[in-house]
């Protein structure tokens, strides 16, 4: 008995937490993960066990896809589910493993274990990493072996994986507070989505209107929604419109996209926008110089 249709999910940051804030973080990270996945029209099912959230789907590609632009998550694997019993995972593992391990090949097995068994982890290794050598006559090669081979065990359940891909993560994204992003260029995106991962949900303060399509493409990429509200940088009441934004929607600080690589105008405005905001103004990219800036919207999808 086996599922291939099954994606598992594992996130951080959370086993220091007390129950109550875990299981809070547990259950918005899943709430965005099927916002994202509806979004996209993905049929699926997803069920959760500590440190875990297992995705089932037919549309794996696709979920993946997804899945790497959501906040929270550590890392993900297409898996294999079969039985805890040592001949089933074994018989997976060999059908998993077939087609990319040659016998010029190394391989390891990781195997990690929850729960109950008549067996060690260690034991699980030796026996399936014995049938995979006589299936393939391919060598173990613990340290640094060109395949590995996952075996997740939990109760009466395993899951097996060659494969981890690495997510975004940080926290869950609406687990943080609320911020005010000042939204003067693509750079000030590229701003909020570092405060993104760490949980905050955002209200955007945008200067222009060219603006505006980099923001809902910038959005949409990331599977989050924010209230746009247009200001008007060169009135004099710009500093009054920001705090009233900022009191109206309980935003928690004002995030803007400047560094230290600008001209003495723009670090002025910053000093300016900390004199008269009532709530912290946060600077995440002033150490970045500009190349650094450039490099990090491209990986984030951020059209200059």
């Amino acid at each position: 008995m086996m599922n291939s249709d099954i994606i598992l999910v594992r996130y951080g940051e959370l086993s220091l937490k007390s129950t109550y804030v875990r299981n809070y973080f547990e259950s918005t990270l899943i709430k965005n993960i099927k916002k994202a996945l509806l979004q996209e029209n993905i049929p699926h099912r997803i069920t959760k066990e500590r440190g875990r959230i297992y995705l089932s789907t037919t549309e794996i590609p696709k979920s993946c896809i997804i899945l790497s632009k959501i906040f929270g998550i550590v890392s993900f694997s297409h898996v294999v589910q079969t039985t805890s019993d040592i001949e089933d995972m074994s018989i997976v593992a060999l059908q998993l493993i077939k087609n990319i391990l040659i016998k010029e090949k190394s391989f390891a097995i990781r195997s990690t274990r929850v729960g109950t068994h008549t067996f060690s982890s260690q034991q699980v290794a030796i026996q399936i990493g014995n049938d995979i050598v006589k299936a393939t006559h391919a060598n173990v090669d613990l340290t640094d072996p060109d395949v590995e081979l996952f075996i997740e065990i939990r109760d009466k359940k395993s899951f097996l994986f060659t494969e981890k891909i690495k997510g975004v993560g940080g926290l869950p994204l609406g687990t943080q507070g609320k911020i005010l992003v000042l939204v003067e260029n693509p750079f000030s995106l590229l701003a909020a989505w570092y405060l993104m991962r760490r949980g905050c949900n955002v209200i955007i303060a945008n200067t222009m209107k060219t603006n505006e399509e980099s923001l809902h493409s910038f959005l949409t990429n990331w599977y989050a929604d924010a209230e746009i509200i247009s200001v008007d940088q060169k009135t004099k009441n710009f500093f009054n419109q920001l705090r009233t934004i900022a009191s109206e929607k309980n935003c928690d600080a004002l995030v803007t996209g400047h560094t230290f690589e600008e001209s003495t105008c723009s670090l002025a405005a910053i000093a300016q926008l900390k004199k008269q905001s009532v709530i912290p103004v946060l600077t995440p990219l002033i150490a970045m110089t500009r190349e650094e800036l450039q490099q990090q919207c491209k990986k984030r999808g951020i059209p200059l």
